[in-house]
């Protein structure tokens, strides 16, 4: 083998080291009279290229793999994403349905508690009145009580005194 073996380890530069030897086998070889043409040495030339078929590292293999791979990566993950939206979506149409039963229930609450407190201060008018009566009976009565008692007294005075002289 020439100075251009192995060139396929890491230190000898693996593919583009095959393909520098390439280009110096071509650059360097015996140029054909008239023409463009070069003359090479067909089993050099073909072994070089067998070292860059070798050379290539089995990464190209799994990138291929997964670049092939990619298409349905990016499917599943716009497929995810969109799942991801459409529950997202849903749950704050949740979350303003909610909100609007929220708001009613609330509108409603108020609308109790303002009746309840109606409806308490008419009774505590109505529980003013009926003792307001009942104390004007009561006044009533105990006028008729303390007239008696004054008149009774008058009469207890009255003999007192015709007792007295």
């Amino acid at each position: 083998m020439s100075s251009l073996d192995p060139v396929d380890d890491e230190r000898t530069g693996g593919v583009l080291g095959v393909l520098e030897a390439l280009v110096v086998s071509v650059t360097s070889a015996r140029a054909m009279p008239m023409s463009s043409s070069v003359l090479v040495n067909k089993a050099e030339i073909l072994d070089l290229v067998e070292q860059a078929r070798a050379a290539l590292p089995s990464q190209l293999t799994q990138a291929d793999a997964l670049l092939a791979d990619s298409d349905a990566a990016k499917a599943a993950a716009r497929s995810e994403a969109e799942a991801i939206v459409t529950e997202a979506r849903l749950e704050a149409d949740r979350l303003v349905e909610a909100e609007s039963v929220t708001v009613e229930a609330r509108e409603k609450a108020a609308r109790v508690l303002a009746d309840a407190q109606a409806q308490a201060e008419a009774l505590r008018r109505d529980a003013d009145d009926y003792c307001d009566r009942r104390l004007a009976d009561f006044e009533i009565d105990l006028g008729k009580v303390l007239a008696q008692v004054q008149a009774g007294r008058a009469k207890l005075a009255g003999r007192l005194s015709s007792d007295r002289e």
